[in-house]
């Protein structure tokens, strides 16, 4: 299904026009309701601290927050203005709520959602892993952009991380709608031990099924030998010249990822291409 709502969360100025070069060929082809979303910060004043805020603080902060705003909004017009779909820019106030719950909860009203990277530099503290959050609890398909990419319109040539979990299952079929009908298409999966490709029946199978949507599709396997997954997916996306790599995310519990470190997190850190992340 080809989404008809796309998301876009543009948290910081730095990075709202690497986005739009990603959402706008999105949503021109699909026909979709692009929606630039913006939080703005609540200034948190802790009532057990004797102190009062004077008033001039507040509008300082209120008018700064505007302002960047403001700028955000001109570069989210910049990349529209001219298109046929319907764009909408939303302007968020956090409040009791974190950054993170406010794009939750209109992420999951929406078909796809495009976030950046985390750069610590210049996101907020309450934008701070927010991507990670929004992957695992908004229940939607989340593309992640790498900072400052400049890379060709996605959906063309695809690296599809593959394993037999449900994670996977629904990043396979999620990929479809914001593939091009002729789309290449590669299922890797990354094995620890020697495997038999024309005995891999779950790869078979899926690969017949993305065949019957009109893409085409080759089936590869390769040794992790030693590597971590995610080096072994960025390598071969590499190598197939893929301009999105699709995978599905932390299938393992928080613990697991704290103690033994997952995928998931290594793509969001340090992936050099788009990533589509399905929990």
């Amino acid at each position: 299904m080809e989404p008809k709502t796309i998301l876009v969360c543009l948290t910081t100025e730095e990075h709202a026009a690497t986005l739009m070069k990603v959402a706008v060929p999105l949503a021109r082809r699909t026909g979709a309701h692009l929606i630039g979303l913006h939080t703005l910060e609540a200034l948190e004043v802790y009532p057990g601290i004797a102190i009062h805020v004077p008033d001039n603080a507040f509008k300082f902060f209120n008018d700064s927050q505007k302002a960047k705003a403001s700028e955000i909004k001109k570069i989210f017009d910049a990349h529209t203005h001219a298109e046929g779909f319907v764009s909408e820019f939303r302007l968020v106030q956090a409040q009791s709520n974190t950054a993170s719950e406010r794009m939750i909860e209109s992420a999951r009203a929406a078909d796809l959602v495009i976030m950046a990277h985390e750069d610590k530099e210049v996101d907020r503290y309450d934008q701070r892993r927010v991507q990670a959050e929004v992957v695992r609890q908004s229940g939607r398909p989340v593309i992640v952009v790498p900072l400052n990419y400049d890379g060709p319109e996605i959906g063309n040539k695809v690296l599809l991380g593959w394993s037999d979990t449900r994670e996977a299952a629904r990043a396979a079929h999620d990929m479809l709608g914001v593939t091009v009908p002729d789309a290449e298409i590669v299922v890797l999966r990354v094995k620890g031990r020697d495997m038999d490709e024309m005995q891999d029946a779950d790869m078979l199978d899926l690969t017949s099924a993305l065949s019957r949507h009109g893409r085409k599709v080759e089936l590869r396997h390769l040794n992790q030998a030693g590597q971590a997954i995610a080096e072994v997916l960025m390598e071969c996306a590499f190598e197939q010249g893929a301009d999105l790599v699709v995978t599905g995310a932390f299938g393992h519990s928080n613990a697991y990822d704290f103690v033994v470190g997952a995928t998931s997190k290594a793509l969001l850190r340090n992936a050099r291409l788009p990533v589509l992340l399905c929990k």
